[in-house]
């Protein structure tokens, strides 16, 4: 039996590359019948034919999955956001973050368009990414077009599995053909009517970028809570989750309860008045979703 990692997933396909190359392989008729899905990222064993043909056997244990999109054994997201066009909304970032932290994945916030940003909208994105590094996460504000802007980031993906995410039209795959030139992704144009981006991502595929390997990813408008419990959300705020122990009550919702650590940090300013607002609102969404 072989071994190796699914970089592709296409028409019921999975691509499975090893040292000895790239398979086209099925899948088990089993997975149907016990509903597992391979997913790119998964280390797997395969059988394969001369023509390198075969099927998967069995997968590895994952250490973390996503459902959109569809990827394995993830080590770090790469969450790209634009200073304009579309303008840089927190809200998103947050439910990323919130994401990304539920699923054990290191972020890392990327904001790009600086060369078509004015200065006060280069200053009040600047002072966002100081707020979000405060917190703990590495942000890199750039312009996508200068090797100044690739030097900043080329660093990240060694011997690492990434994924890039965001919202529609903010050039993920405009900036995944800047970090590796021979890849002629496909980039799309922001619509001057709805101002959003078009989707141009049709699979997920895993492609080497800087000795690391990463997935492009279609750009999301939204993303749904399903699966969370509204109970740990604080924990994925890690600004709020390093002060749970000073709150008074266990399982405090930092909502009205007395001595809570976290209100407290909100009153004073030292956590983010926007931050506090989305944990709130993402709490009760949560909650109406397990109410239902």
């Amino acid at each position: 039996m072989r071994e190796g990692l699914i970089i592709k997933a296409l028409s019921g396909f999975y691509y499975v590359k090893n040292d000895d190359g790239v398979f086209q392989c099925r899948g088990r008729g089993l997975f149907r019948k016990q509903k597992i899905s391979p997913l790119v990222g998964d280390r797997v064993e395969f059988d394969a034919d001369n023509d390198k043909e075969g099927y998967v056997q069995e997968i590895k244990e994952r250490k973390n999955e996503l459902v959109r999109p569809s990827v394995a054994n993830i080590d770090q997201g790469i969450l790209v956001f634009s200073a304009v066009e579309p303008v840089f909304s927190t809200m998103l970032l947050d439910r990323f973050l919130v994401h990304l932290e539920a699923h054990d994945i290191e972020p890392v916030i990327v904001v790009t368009k600086k060369d078509l940003a004015s200065p006060s909208e280069q200053e009040e994105i600047e002072k966002y990414a100081d707020l979000y590094r405060s917190i703990g996460y590495s942000v890199y504000f750039l312009s996508v077009q200068t090797p100044e802007s690739l030097e900043q980031i080329s660093h990240l993906f060694a011997g690492k599995l990434s994924i890039f995410a965001g919202q529609s039209g903010v050039g993920k795959s405009t900036l995944l053909n800047y970090l590796n030139p021979k890849l002629h992704l496909e980039t799309g144009v922001i619509s001057d009517h709805l101002k959003r981006g078009k989707h141009t991502t049709r699979h997920v595929e895993l492609v080497e970028v800087f000795g690391g390997l990463v997935a492009d990813t279609p750009g999301f408008s939204s993303l749904e809570f399903t699966g969370l419990l509204k109970e740990n959300v604080d924990i994925y705020f890690p600004e709020m989750a390093e002060r749970l122990p000073d709150c008074k009550f266990r399982g405090c919702k930092h909502i009205k309860e007395p001595g809570c650590a976290v209100t407290a940090a909100w009153k004073e300013g030292t956590i983010a008045d926007h931050r506090y607002q989305h944990y709130l609102q993402f709490y009760k969404e949560i909650a109406d979703i397990r109410r239902y």
